[in-house]
C-alpha cells in the first residue's frame, strides 16, 4: 500500500493569532520531504491537524485519501512522532511498545522487529523515564512504525542524536522512501536534510514560501556565481571589475564572483598575471538556500528591527 499525505488550503487561528494562513502542500510516496521553517511558522500545527490533533477553521488534510480521523487502523497507515517524551517513563520500552501494539491488534512479535529495527534491543526491558533524548527518539520511532506504515511522519528526530544516531537516522529515512513510503521530516538541521532530503516544503508565516526538490533549490541559490581562491585578493578583485564582473569578499583569500564564467575569469587572471588557486562554480548549501527564503518571515527580530506580521498578531508555533 502506499500513501500520500495532502494538505490543501489550511487555515488556523489561536485566539487572534494565526498559525496557519492557507498552508497547501503533497508529500508524495518514495521521497523524504523535508518539512522546515522558523519558529511560528505553523510547522508542528501542520501536523497536529494531519493527525486530527488539532482541528482546521478551514482546508483539509487528508492521508491516503481520508481524514486521519476517519481510518479505522490509522497507524497502518501513518507512523507519527511529535513528542519523544510522550510515554510513561516507569514502563519499560518493550512494555510501552507492546501497550501501543495491543491497541492496534499487533503482535508481540511485531514489537520484537521494531525494537531491532530502531537499534533498542540491548536497552529494551530499561524503564524508558532514564532514556537519554536520542534514545527516546528512537523508542518513538519504533513506536511510530509498529503498523508497518505506508507514510511516516517525524517532528525534530535528529534532536538529542550523537553523530552515530545521526547516520543511522539519515540511512533509515532514505530506505523508508525506498520502500516506496511517504516520508515528511521537520527539521531545523539544514546539513541533514541536505543529505536526506528529496523534496523540501519551505513554510513561514503559515504559508508554504517554497515547494521544490532540493537539487533545484541548490541550484537557484547558487546562482551563476564563482568561487575564487586567491592570495592577490585586491589585484583580483580590481581586474575582474574592469572586466564586467560583480565581486564580493568572502573570506581572507576568497572571493566570490557573478557576471562572467568561470572560463572567462581565469583567462582574465592569467592575462594580467594575478595568481590564483581555485576558480569553482559557487554551490550554496541548503542553510544559505533556506536563510535567503526565510529572511522576511522570521518570528523573533533584534531589538530595533520589529515588524508587525501581516495580520496584525503575534504568530505561535505549536
Amino acid at each position: 500500500m502506499q500513501a500520500t499525505i495532502e494538505v490543501n488550503g489550511l487555515r488556523k487561528r489561536f485566539g487572534a493569532a494565526l498559525a496557519l494562513d492557507g498552508m497547501t502542500f503533497t508529500v508524495r510516496p518514495g521521497q523524504v520531504t523535508g518539512f522546515v521553517g522558523p519558529n511560528g511558522a505553523g510547522k508542528s500545527t501542520t501536523m497536529r491537524v494531519i493527525l486530527a490533533l488539532d482541528a482546521p477553521d478551514a482546508g483539509t488534510a487528508l492521508v491516503a485519501g481520508k481524514p486521519y480521523a476517519s481510518i479505522r487502523r490509522p497507524m497502518s497507515v501513518i507512523g507519527s512522532l511529535l513528542d519523544a517524551g510522550a510515554l510513561q517513563p516507569s514502563r519499560s520500552a518493550r512494555n510501552h511498545l507492546l501497550w501501543l501494539a495491543h491497541s492496534q491488534g499487533l503482535t508481540a512479535k511485531r514489537v520484537d522487529e521494531v525494537i531491532e529495527q530502531a537499534g533498542l534491543e540491548k536497552v529494551a526491558k530499561r524503564h524508558a523515564g532514564g532514556y537519554s533524548l536520542g534514545m527516546r527518539q528512537r523508542l518513538g520511532i519504533a513506536a511510530a512504525m509498529l503498523g508497518n506504515p505506508a507514510a511516516i511522519m517525524l517532528d525534530e528526530p535528529f534532536n538529542g542524536m550523537d553523530p552515530e544516531g545521526i547516520v543511522w537516522m539519515r540511512g533509515f529515512l532514505r530506505a523508508l522512501a525506498a520502500q516506496g513510503r511517504a516520508v515528511l521530516v521537520s527539521s531545523h538541521l539544514m546539513s541533514e536534510l541536505q543529505d536526506t532530503a528529496d523534496h523540501l516544503v519551505v513554510v513561514g508565516r503559515g504559508k508554504v514560501i517554497a515547494d521544490t526538490t532540493v537539487a533545484s533549490l541548490l541550484a537557484a541559490a547558487s546562482g551563476d556565481r564563482v568561487t575564487l581562491r586567491t592570495v592577490a585578493r585586491p589585484e583580483a578583485a580590481a581586474v575582474l571589475e574592469a572586466a564586467g564582473a560583480t565581486v564580493a569578499v568572502t573570506g581572507w583569500d576568497v572571493l566570490t564572483v557573478s557576471g562572467l564564467p568561470a572560463e572567462r575569469i581565469v583567462a582574465v587572471l592569467s592575462e594580467k598575471a594575478v595568481p590564483f588557486s581555485e576558480v569553482s562554480a559557487h554551490r550554496a548549501t541548503l542553510e544559505q538556500a533556506y536563510m535567503e527564503l526565510t529572511r522576511d518571515a522570521v518570528e523573533f527580530r533584534p531589538a530595533g528591527s520589529f515588524a508587525e506580521p501581516a495580520d496584525g498578531g503575534e504568530e505561535v508555533s505549536r
